[in-house]
């Protein structure tokens, strides 16, 4: 408001445009008319300072005229600088501290408050009776009659600390209070009280008496970091405000002139004695009868003592991550202002219901199975909303997010990505890949059983979770697919384009792996994971809304194929441990190498959720990814207890076909080699051929340094009476046997006869043997079908045909046997008496002599006899499958640490 002087009338005018709205037009008038009165008061003086017979300066009312006229102006200009520097009373009803924030959970409860805040604000509805009564009491016993302003109060205030020599009583009412927490600081001035009195006038104006007495209830400071009535009474007492009795209530009131002085965790006797004070003004006041106030002064002082809730945190990683994502979008001059209200999409229920099934997990299975740290996300895929996060087991020790912060490698997870692209190129479920041993550039994938298979379609593969074969699915779709496939998914970490790409070498994050499985619940369509919905300023203003456009990333049939193959994998599969009883569950588990990391990643429509287990310092664990799973169920057992079940898209019905969506770029590897995988072996892991070693010694020297792989047991007795039988066995009969058959059936054992059997037939199918007859055999028939056997008769042998079929055979015959047929593999077979020709073209040549040349490599004893053999070197074509074996260069060092998965 501006005042200004008519030139024509020579009275106070208020200026055009610029009345204030705020000041009420019966008030502007009285100024008016006071200042024109006033300037006609002195003005009369003047007058008749000139016109008297005195002189002017000794005309007491030309002093007094200009002394009137002086204030009158001098008041006025006062005035005027006061009202010009006001600030606007609206914002008393949006007023906050600067630099705060406040972080609500989806259903508005408060999760963390940053700075000076009122952690729980009231109504006055929800504010007890007694407890404003007691403040009015304390503060201000006239506040329902005065306007701001209480000068009664003020006079006997000046009073009561004059006669007490010292400060007892305040002349501030409730009202000026607010003005002074809202707009101004706490220094003493004349300056600042003149402002505090307009103010509280201005608030009066604008503000009803129970708005008034809301505001300043929800912002007192009362001690110990506690803001607002509903926070003291936490710190204080520990307990709601509505649980409060008569005398704590009291005690709150009594600490609002100086927190510091009355506070019962500083002076509990003068706290006491203030509180008493209270309870007799409340009687005095008539808001309690004598015998409440007795009763309540009589109660003991007691405390519980909490900190305040705005130093506590609800979900500290989800928040702490929330305040991370804060600057993305509000300006650094908004956040220093304070004011800001987060409000984000966490589900308070599943927060707790996660830290829960963390919490258990740690605690049953980190010492057995070696690891420190768990980390748990919840997303919703249909609008990319975080609903619960944990981050470690221990905020408070430890801050560090493993769910937005840590980049580790995500092992078996990772082949979801692989198999989604085949899918998309048109590859069917069923296409065959061979499990088998497989080395491309230099690497070569291991299966986490360290065993092959042989051949699997694509869902077997998945299920079982073969290493081999995605390498090679990757390897015909190509790695720019794959990596183009994830990044559409969700995944932003960077990704190396190496056949170990399929099994997880690049590092990623929990939260963009648990977020990309979202978009196969989404039926193909990604959203961005995120926390915060809307951000609202001090005003209430809308500051920012997120608001996240779905995006195809993959086609609905594409999706529907892998969901139901990663049904599979939880049906049937590694990812048991995760199965609902009421509802189809798709996943994946995952393990790095050595069992750093253990992942399950899982999902049903409406929630994917993704579990991490480990240690920050990468040290190998004891455990698989199934106590991932398990961590998984005991979170979503609980999470789906109320939900709609929902069933996943059905495949399409034909699988061939398909028209291709994504373009395949097929790698064109340097060096491939392939193994090969006999599932008659006993063992279940394929082995090269082994090499043979050519030696030649004397037939008189018995010893030998060489020593084969596999120990060889001899006999050197002549009775040959003792009989081993070792691990990889063979059987020794030294005499002759009156059992018409011996029939042994062990795992790898060899068999020597030493004397003349008198049985018909002998019949062996052992797996692996060795069978030498070291003199005459009556049988009519020997018949041999074991897996790789050697065969040496040292002497004639009256049988009409020994007939073999093994697999990978040597024979080798030091005298003719009569009738004796050519066997029917691809080997030659030298004579030591005919030189014979050879029957077929075979890769290696052996040369068969007598004892007294040769010393051999591997030796036979019999009786009579003994008979060596001596080998020349491999052939080129074997000589290069011995070295795709025994010679193999390492693996780049850069890929040297595969996952090895399950």
């Amino acid at each position: 408001m501006r005042v200004g002087v008519s030139p024509e009338t020579g009275k106070f005018l208020l200026l055009e445009g610029e009345t204030d709205v705020d000041t009420p037009a019966l008030e502007r008038q009285k100024l008016i008319r006071s200042l024109n009165h006033l300037k006609h008061q002195s003005t009369q003086a003047v007058i008749q300072a000139f016109s008297g017979p005195k002189p002017l300066h000794r005309n007491y009312k030309f002093w007094l005229g200009v002394g009137v006229g002086g204030g009158a102006i001098a008041l006025g200009g006062v005035w005027i600088s006061v009202e010009r520097g006001l600030p606007d009373v609206n914002d008393v009803v949006t007023y906050v501290r600067d630099g705060t924030i406040t972080i609500k959970a989806a259903d508005g409860t408060i999760l963390q408050q940053q700075g000076e805040a009122t952690h729980e604000k009231l109504k006055i509805e929800q504010i007890p009776k007694p407890l404003i009564q007691a403040f009015i009491a304390a503060e201000d016993r006239r506040f329902y009659q005065h306007h701001g302003v209480d000068y009664q109060g003020i006079g006997r205030a000046f009073v009561s600390n004059l006669m007490a020599r010292n400060v007892v009583e305040g002349g501030s009412t409730l009202t000026q209070q607010l003005a002074r927490i809202v707009f101004l600081d706490q220094q003493r001035s004349f300056w600042r009280k003149l402002r505090e009195f307009r103010l509280a006038q201005k608030i009066e104006d604008k503000l009803t008496k129970e708005q008034i007495l809301e505001r300043y209830l929800n912002l007192v400071y009362l001690g110990s970091g506690a803001y607002g009535i509903a926070d003291a009474s936490w710190v204080y007492y520990s307990k709601p405000l509505d649980q409060l009795t008569l005398p704590e209530m009291a005690m709150l009131a009594s600490m609002a002139p100086a927190p510091s002085v009355y506070s019962p965790f500083v002076n509990e006797k003068v706290a006491k004695d203030h509180r008493n004070l209270v309870l007799q003004r409340m009687r005095d006041s008539g808001f309690i009868t004598p015998q409440q106030a007795q009763e309540a002064i009589a109660t003991p002082l007691t405390t519980k003592r909490s900190a305040p809730k705005r130093l506590t945190r609800e979900a500290p990683y989800f928040t702490d991550y929330i305040q991370q994502q804060i600057p993305k979008y509000v300006s650094p001059d908004l956040i220093d202002r304070g004011g800001l209200t987060i409000e984000t999409t966490l589900n308070p229920n599943w927060q707790q219901i996660a830290e829960e099934a963390i919490k258990k997990t740690i605690e049953e299975n980190s010492k057995g199975q070696n690891f420190d740290q768990a980390a748990m996300v919840a997303v919703d895929p249909r609008n990319g909303q975080i609903k619960a996060m944990v981050g470690g087991k221990d905020f408070y020790q430890n801050q560090f997010n493993r769910v937005t912060q840590a980049q580790r490698q995500p092992g078996s997870t990772f082949k979801m990505f692989v198999y989604s692209t085949a899918i998309a190129a048109g590859f069917t479920p069923f296409r065959g890949y061979e499990d088998a041993p497989y080395t491309v550039d230099g690497y070569t994938p291991k299966n986490f059983s360290e065993s092959y298979q042989g051949w699997l379609n694509m869902r077997d593969a998945l299920t079982n979770s073969i290493n081999v074969i995605a390498v090679k699915i990757m390897m015909d779709v190509g790695y720019q697919p794959v990596i183009d496939t994830a990044r559409k998914m969700g995944i932003e970490s960077p990704l190396k384009p190496t056949p170990s790409l399929a099994l997880g070498n690049s590092e990623v994050n929990l939260l963009e792996l648990t977020s990309a499985y979202g978009t196969l619940a989404n039926k193909g369509m990604h959203v961005k994971a995120h926390g915060i919905t809307r951000i609202l300023g001090r005003d209430g203003n809308i500051i920012y809304e997120g608001k996240f456009k779905p995006e195809r990333a993959l086609q609905e049939d594409t999706t529907a194929i892998t969901t139901w193959m990663l049904r599979n994998v939880v049906n049937n599969g590694t990812g048991g441990a995760a199965q609902l009883n009421d509802r189809p569950v798709a996943g994946k588990t995952g393990t790095s190498d050595e069992a750093r990391d253990l992942w399950f990643i899982g999902y049903i429509p409406q929630l994917v959720t993704g579990v991490w287990l480990g240690n920050d310092n990468d040290d190998p664990t004891w455990g698989s990814s199934s106590t991932a799973a398990e961590t998984w169920n005991k979170f979503m057992a609980k999470a789906v207890e109320g939900m709609p079940k929902e069933e996943f898209p059905k495949r399409p019905d034909e699988l061939e076909g398909r028209k291709p969506q994504i373009k395949v770029q097929p790698i064109k590897a340097k060096n491939v080699l392939y193994g090969r995988v006999n599932s008659d072996d006993s063992d279940d892991s394929p082995r090269p051929r082994r090499r043979r070693y050519q030696e030649e010694t004397s037939s008189n020297n018995n010893s030998t340094n060489y020593r084969p792989r596999r120990s060889r047991y001899r006999n050197n007795s002549d009775d040959n009476s003792n009989e081993y039988r070792p691990r990889r066995r063979r059987v020794i009969t030294s005499q002759q046997s009156d059992s018409s058959e011996n029939t042994y059936r062990p795992r790898r054992r060899r068999v020597i006869t030493s004397q003349q059997s008198d049985s018909s037939e002998n019949t062996y199918r052992p797996r692996r043997r060795r069978v030498i007859t070291s003199q005459q055999s009556d049988s009519s028939e020997n018949t041999y079908r074991p897996r790789r056997r050697r065969v040496i008769t040292s002497q004639q042998s009256d049988s009409s045909e020994n007939t073999y079929r093994p697999r990978r055979r040597r024979v080798s015959t030091s005298q003719l046997s009569e009738n004796q047929s050519t066997p029917r593999y691809r080997r030659r077979y030298p004579s030591a008496d005919n030189n014979s020709g050879y029957s077929t073209p075979v890769r290696r040549r052996y040369r068969q002599s007598s004892a007294s040349n040769y010393s051999p490599s591997r030796r036979y004893r019999t009786q009579n006899t003994e008979v060596t053999r001596t080998y020349t070197p491999p052939a080129p074509r074997a000589e290069r499958r011995a070295q795709q074996y025994s010679e193999m260069p390492p693996a780049p060092r850069a890929e040297r640490r595969e996952s090895s998965g399950e």
